[in-house]
C-alpha cells in the first residue's frame, strides 16, 4: 500500500515549524510601528538606493451572520533589504 506522501510532508513540516517557534514578550515600540502601517502594499527606497523598504497590511471585520458577533483580523508585515558593496 502506497503511503500518502503529501499529508506526511505537511505534518512533518508543521512539527518542524512548531519546534522552532519562540515565545517572545510584546515590545510596545514594535506594536506601534505595525499600527502605523497603511492598509495595502507599499514599497520604497531611500535616496541613495541602498535600502528598499516594504510593508503590507490587511484589516477586515468578519461577522457571523448580519447581526452576529464579529472578529477583527489585522495582519501587518514590514520588510527591509539593504544592499551595500563590501571590499
Amino acid at each position: 500500500m502506497a503511503l500518502p506522501i503529501i499529508p506526511l510532508a505537511l505534518v512533518a513540516g508543521a512539527v518542524a515549524l512548531a519546534r522552532n517557534v519562540q515565545v517572545m514578550p510584546v515590545v510596545q515600540s514594535v506594536e506601534d510601528s505595525l499600527d502605523m502601517v497603511p492598509e495595502g502594499i507599499s514599497a520604497g527606497k531611500n535616496k541613495s538606493g541602498q535600502q528598499i523598504n516594504g510593508s503590507y497590511r490587511w484589516k477586515r471585520i468578519v461577522r457571523l451572520g448580519k447581526t452576529g458577533a464579529g472578529l477583527e483580523i489585522d495582519a501587518s508585515a514590514l520588510g527591509r533589504i539593504k544592499l551595500r558593496k563590501v571590499k
